[in-house]
């Protein structure tokens, strides 16, 4: 039976390669965590946003009124 041996340097490879590997998928999640979180304070932004835009159309709609009234007609 022959035995086969693996060299040193492969294992080595493989060790520093699975290292990175996992390096980089830790910095991957870290940048995704971050894009969530900007994510979600846009939908909080956006909320307001739509808010205020319906507070400025019932105000041009009130003022209008007004308008309307002041000219008499």
């Amino acid at each position: 039976m022959s035995e086969r041996k693996i060299p040193w340097a492969v294992i080595v490879a493989v060790a520093v390669q699975t290292a990175a590997a996992l390096i980089w998928a830790g910095g991957a999640a870290a940048r995704i965590e971050t894009l969530e979180s900007r994510v979600a304070e846009q939908r909080l932004v956006a909320e307001r946003l739509a808010r205020l835009e319906e507070q400025a159309v019932a105000t041009r709609a009130t003022l209008e009124r007004i308008e309307a009234k002041v000219s008499g007609e």
